[in-house]
């Protein structure tokens, strides 16, 4: 013990007397060196008037108006899944005795798909096929049709062409 005592500097073989007296030493000198007030816009040079006018005005939380910021209104509860997606047309054939009212009693129109797995109302996108076009689910389909979806066409031909696929559909939540 007593030969590891001479590794120690000699400031820490101190008693604590005098590193009491120290201690008040150095916190007289920081106290008296450093006034308590100090602005610190007048070290940096700045107009002490214009440091008040921009500290009132971030309390009083003041902005300049840039217009209102476009709205996402399809941000929130995004999910994605596949399906298979084909074309439907308003062709008695195809559909109920009322071929062009959809199961939720709107008007069939571009942009109006069937399914049974989403509720009536939820918006969807293709982004694969159509981009950024939305659709709506507004019709059902028969129910022995799983995991399917029918896009609404006005033209048979068009619908034919377009075919049966298996698509990445994106839904947002209502």
């Amino acid at each position: 013990m007593i030969n590891t005592l001479r590794h120690i500097p000699i400031y820490l073989k101190a008693s604590p007397v005098e590193s009491g007296v120290v201690a008040v030493m150095i916190l007289a000198l920081g106290y008296f060196a450093l006034p308590l007030n100090v602005d610190a816009t007048t070290n940096l040079g700045i107009n002490a008037d214009k440091t008040v006018a921009l500290q009132v005005a971030a309390m009083q939380n003041q902005t300049k108006n840039f217009g209102a910021l476009p709205e996402n209104k399809d941000r929130d509860g995004v999910s994605v899944r596949y399906m298979q997606v084909s074309a439907y047309t308003s062709r008695v054939e195809e559909c109920d005795s009322t071929p062009f009212i959809t199961a939720s009693q709107t008007h069939v129109r571009d942009g109006v798909v069937a399914t049974n797995q989403l509720p009536f109302g939820t918006r969807i996108k293709m982004p694969e096929i159509y981009g950024d076009k939305v659709f709506i689910v507004e019709d059902r389909m028969n129910t022995r049709y799983k995991n399917n979806m029918d896009i609404w066409m006005d033209d048979l031909a068009t619908a034919r062409h377009f075919g049966r696929k298996t698509v990445k559909i994106v839904v947002f939540k209502k």
